[in-house]
């Protein structure tokens, strides 16, 4: 793992940066593939919200100062999904799309309120035991049918939806 110390700013000049430059972030949408490389089931995180209201999200966090994207996704992923998911990282970093999300709504399906963030995108498999941790209530799988529900989309929330949309047609998962 890459030293990231000092790793990230403090409150305040987080929210000065937030203000004035664009934030970079990684997500991911963890699945299971069976042997054919096929996904079989997404991962989705049921989280309490600021507000809250709880609502599914994917992997999702900052890519910290002098941290490489590879690094940034497997910290995240470790934090969210416990140190046992046993992600299999991508050979390629290519994201699967780019998100851009902006403090005002309509500009794309994609919305944070508190900054523009660019967001590198990528379905990671994970073979391990995964117990999430830190800010997330439960992990739940679902077929791809059932993950592209409009039940299952409309409990995400800030575009998450749209995006878990994008990930499932990537992989052939839409119907």
């Amino acid at each position: 793992m890459t030293e990231t110390t000092p790793g990230w700013l403090p409150h305040d000049e987080l929210e000065q940066a937030r203000a004035r430059m664009p934030i970079l972030y990684v997500e991911a949408v963890p699945v299971r593939v069976d042997d054919s490389g096929e996904v079989t089931s997404i991962g989705l995180l049921l989280r309490m919200g600021s507000g809250g209201a709880v609502s599914r999200a994917l992997v999702s966090g900052r890519v910290l100062h002098h941290e490489r994207v590879r690094d940034a996704l497997l910290r995240h992923l470790e934090k969210d999904l416990g140190p046992v998911a046993l992600p299999r990282i991508p050979a390629s970093l290519q994201p699967f799309t780019v998100a851009e999300y902006f403090p005002t709504l309509g500009d794309t399906p994609f919305h944070d309120p508190r900054q523009h963030a660019v967001s590198l995108a990528y379905i990671v498999p994970v073979t391990g035991d995964c117990r999430p941790r830190q800010d997330a209530l439960d992990l739940v799988w679902f077929s791809p049918q059932e993950a592209s529900s409009p039940m299952v989309l409309n409990e995400m929330s800030g575009g998450h939806g749209a995006l878990l949309k994008q990930a499932l047609a990537h992989v052939g998962g839409l119907s």
